[in-house]
């Protein structure tokens, strides 16, 4: 059964004739994901710190931290289909999870497309986390315990920078996958049996990668389908949390079993009734926090330890 309060979200958004993402051209896609924040995200709560930084290539940064002196550190990107969302779209998530894991999270505005296309925004993924750990001191942060995480498109980044940070010697301490895209030839069964009428669906999957990798070709590449990865084998441990009524349910899932099939540590949790995109609706959707608390705990657990 959907959740009730997901499916008075749905059924208000077919009320008020909210278009559909993928018949929007990208910029007012941008302005109304951004605007739609205001109706379904609680009021930011507040942390010790907030900071703008850019990196060196100058990729915009916002860092969060809870507390005074030196923290773990989480490296979080943003959902949105490479195409949409950015720092502001998800500041209450990365509030949220600062304050309930006791780390610093360090949120970064990668490049997307159609403007910047496969592998931009893994590229600008990679050297946020690799200027984080070279500017350890100046941000307060244990460059020995950093976790990436995302949510969707931002889970996909995190999974791929993981395996790009494995591969250069560098292994990082965790990895947060909240319903990542794992493939994006989008064949897992969820595709078909949720690919309409649960707010993701199959048109706007095509919209969003026809932005980003409009390649054909690229697509089992392993930088954009993490699960297709030759090894996962030696990864930093994980937490993959997927949806019910999510298209990406299933490659969530077929990601977590090759992590624990590769010798990953792989915890996996679904909630059954959800929608994708669920965990920034909190003012609307009461298991968005308990999913952010379940994150954060998980994330708390591994990088304080």
């Amino acid at each position: 059964m959907l959740d009730p309060q997901a499916r008075a979200l749905l059924d208000l958004m077919i009320e008020r004739q909210v278009p559909p993402v993928h018949t929007l051209p990208v910029p007012e896609a941008r302005r109304m994901y951004l605007e739609r924040r205001g109706f379904t995200q609680p009021a930011p709560p507040p942390v010790a710190e907030v900071r703008e930084l850019k990196t060196d290539a100058g990729t915009s940064l916002r860092l969060f931290r809870p507390a005074a002196g030196t923290l773990p550190l989480l490296v979080y990107f943003h959902g949105g289909g490479w195409t949409i969302g950015d720092l502001d779209t998800h500041d209450v998530v990365c509030r949220h999870l600062a304050n309930a894991a006791g780390c610093a999270v360090l949120s970064v505005d990668y490049r997307m497309g159609p403007e910047h296309r496969f592998p931009a925004a893994v590229d600008d993924c990679v050297a946020a986390v690799r200027w984080a750990r070279s500017q350890a001191t100046a941000l307060g942060i244990d460059p020995k315990r950093i976790a990436v995480g995302g949510d969707s498109a931002g889970g996909n980044l995190a999974a791929t920078t993981a395996i790009v940070e494995r591969d250069a010697g560098t292994p990082l301490a965790y990895q947060l996958l909240i319903y990542p895209a794992t493939d994006m030839r989008a064949v897992a069964p969820s595709h078909k049996s949720n690919g309409q009428g649960y707010l993701l669906t199959a048109d706007s999957i095509a919209y969003y990668r026809a932005q980003y990798m409009p390649d054909e070709a690229s697509w089992s590449d392993w930088r954009a389908s993490p699960l297709l990865a030759p090894s996962l084998a030696k990864l930093p441990p994980a937490l993959v949390l997927t949806a019910g009524y999510d298209p990406l349910r299933d490659e969530g899932r077929e990601y977590a079993d090759a992590l624990s099939k590769a010798g990953t540590p792989a915890q996996y949790v679904c909630f059954e009734r959800q929608i994708h995109g669920f965990i920034t609706m909190g003012r609307v959707i009461d298991e968005a926090t308990t999913a952010l608390d379940l994150c954060a705990a998980a994330l708390g657990r591994a990088l304080q330890a």
